[in-house]
């Protein structure tokens, strides 16, 4: 029991954890006089584990772990592959939003508007983590965050690395993969908040 309650303790433990978010190139002065940023998700070469899967790789990985368990249907892989797609096109992109604009008061996220900048955050690396009984370990999350001009996005103002950043919830919002990688985002979101904040004092 109380080998259990440790093992609880540490995965709880582990949901506020991140490697952080550094600044590679830039800096904020150019959203000084900006009221909302355009903002997109993108996962064309993201990876998955310390293996470095594709997506390709990991959803086939998947694909055969639900097909291969006897209480599962082609019916529920659809529905996974459903809501692993929605999730990808839409509410990665909407936990960022979220995040950043709980912790940003000057400066709003938002997604598919007309403004100066555009926010490209680049998904570069997922680890999905797991769910088992009481028992929950974290996505982990790396990307790579880059302010552009959005008539000019070749010209980047602000480069930013966020690294194997975990998120948090509840037991119902992390108990499939998309969950907890969602979670991560909100928490990266919320992490680029705290620095647009903290520099626009």
């Amino acid at each position: 029991m109380k080998k259990l309650t440790l093992l609880l303790f540490i995965a709880i433990s582990s949901f506020a954890f991140s490697q952080g978010m550094k600044i590679i190139s830039g800096n904020f002065d150019f959203l000084k006089d900006q009221a909302e940023v355009n903002t997109e998700v993108k996962s064309d070469h993201v990876l998955f584990y310390v293996e470095n899967m594709s997506e390709e790789q990991y959803l086939e990985k998947r694909k055969k772990e639900v097909l291969g368990n006897p209480k599962k249907t082609q019916q529920d892989w659809d529905k996974w592959i459903s809501e692993w797609n929605n999730h990808k096109e839409n509410i990665y992109a909407e936990k960022v939003i979220t995040g950043f604009n709980e912790k940003s008061k000057k400066i709003k996220l938002n997604k598919g508007i007309a403004s100066k900048y555009t926010l490209i955050v680049d998904t570069k690396w997922i680890y999905p983590g797991w769910h088992g009984g009481m028992l929950i370990q974290p996505a982990k999350l790396t990307t790579d965050l880059k302010f552009i001009e959005t008539d000019n996005p070749s010209h980047v103002v602000l480069h930013l690395e966020s690294s194997e950043v975990q998120g948090n919830g509840s037991s119902a919002e992390l108990y499939m993969e998309y969950g907890r990688i969602a979670a991560s985002f909100k928490k990266t979101g919320k992490d680029l908040g705290k620095k647009v904040k903290e520099a626009l004092k």
